[in-house]
């Protein structure tokens, strides 16, 4: 696996462009972390934090599906710098305003939010003319999904140490000009500036028409939903031990066990159906949220959350698969968006449910918000199984039979943009 990696980046354009679109999007994988310890730093409460939290969460996911399109249409340069500044320019009012005006701080978070550029679907979408064969950019998906978890790990101690050092206010203001400055380099290379997307023609309904699809969604709203509320209720437990360097461990760990766990998993093959697979996931991932709610020491609570964040990857990567054995054909890149819209919406509501958990019942409800996420998303895949035990349709891509489990399809070798979110390598 490692001499694989090697050999992608050593391809033109290749190290550059995943380094930069990491870079580029390191604002919105600390955003809510940033969001959550600046309102707190104002003075406002934890209702506040995952409200204006939960707010940059929802703009997010409406504007990915949005932002995706308008590169479909106009190319990546001519949308991805431009929204990458307006974002940044969101979190700079946020700064410059603090929460003492609620109309401009909920305001700066949204335009934060709705301009966020889908910088890794754009990835996703140069990798074919990168690298060239098919296998080589299955590995770079891989490779890109890895990468993002490190991402995700080193993120919110670098949050938090830019805190330490300066101040909340400082440290959105160098995380979005840093994020600016990754797209810059991505936009301005020659794979992004002769990009073109193919035409594509949908139903109405779209994606949406798929009854599988439609399942999927609903239970990864209650993953996101988990996730989401880890963020307020990670900031409520520093708080309990009184040191914001805790956050960050936490968080950190939540990645890393994400790392590893994504990792292994894309490391194997796996037999037998995936949407069968990805219940079996999804029952270890809630039965790793629930030990949270026991609070212990930090030592203790830093492996519990390295341990909550094991099956995380592996969530997503099997969902990967099952989105593209159930979205209807010529609809994978629309099935995609749905898929990081509906998560992102989970996040958001997660985010705004910690909140008043945390002031009403302490830091282990708002932990029980995560483990209730976890299993309400174990149910709503047991109960559509029926439904997910029949695929929407299979792809055969090199003409040697049916192929399933791979978002490799002619739309992305078309070069139709997939807007996505960090998970572990796809098997």
């Amino acid at each position: 696996m490692a001499a694989g990696y090697a050999d992608i980046l050593k391809a033109p354009h290749a190290a550059r462009l995943l380094t930069g679109t990491l870079v580029g999007r390191l604002p919105n994988a600390t955003a809510h972390i940033a969001i959550v310890l600046f309102t707190r730093a104002e003075g406002g409460s934890y209702t506040l934090a995952g409200a204006l939290a939960a707010v940059y969460g929802l703009a997010t996911a409406v504007g990915q599906p949005l932002l995706g399109r308008a590169v479909d249409l106009y190319g990546q340069p001519r949308v991805q710098l431009p929204a990458a500044v307006v974002s940044a320019l969101g979190m700079f009012l946020l700064a410059a305003v603090g929460t003492g005006s609620l109309l401009l701080a909920y305001t700066a978070v949204t335009v934060a939010g709705l301009f966020t550029p889908p910088l890794e679907g754009g990835l996703r979408a140069l990798w074919p003319s990168v690298l060239g064969r098919e296998e080589r950019v299955h590995r770079a998906y891989a490779m890109d999904a890895v990468a993002q978890e490190v991402m995700f790990t080193v993120g919110p101690l670098l949050v938090t140490l830019l805190v330490s050092l300066w101040s909340p206010g400082a440290a959105l203001l160098v995380i979005n000009a840093t994020g600016v400055v990754g797209a810059l380099s991505v936009v301005m290379s020659e794979p992004s500036r002769a990009w073109r997307s193919a035409p594509r023609e949908a139903h109405w309904l779209g994606a949406l028409r798929s009854p599988g699809l439609l399942a999927l969604l609903s239970a990864f709203f209650f993953v996101g939903l988990a996730l989401g509320s880890i963020t307020v209720a990670g900031v409520a437990y520093a708080d309990d031990h009184g040191r914001e360097s805790v956050y960050g461990w936490l968080m950190a760990a939540l990645g890393l066990g994400a790392l590893l766990g994504g990792t292994a998993y894309g490391a194997r093959q796996w037999a037998g159906a995936p949407e069968r697979r990805l219940r079996i996931i999804v029952a270890l991932l809630a039965a790793g949220y629930l030990p949270l709610i026991l609070t212990p020491g930090v030592v203790a609570m830093t492996a519990l959350s390295a341990l909550a964040g094991v099956f995380l990857a592996p969530a997503i990567a099997c969902a990967f698969i099952v989105v593209d054995r159930h979205a209807p054909r010529g609809t994978v890149t629309e099935a995609f968006s749905w898929l990081v819209t509906t998560f992102g919406v989970g996040a958001a509501v997660g985010t705004a449910a910690a909140g008043p958990a945390v002031e009403t019942g302490g830091t282990a409800w708002s932990f029980a918000v995560a483990g209730a996420g976890g299993i309400a998303a174990l149910v709503v895949l047991t109960a559509t199984q029926r439904v997910l035990a029949v695929p929407g349709r299979t792809q055969d891509i090199t003409g040697s039979g049916p192929r399933t489990g791979t978002h490799s399809s002619e739309n992305d070798r078309n070069g139709a943009a997939q807007p996505g979110f960090s998970s572990g390598p796809e098997a």
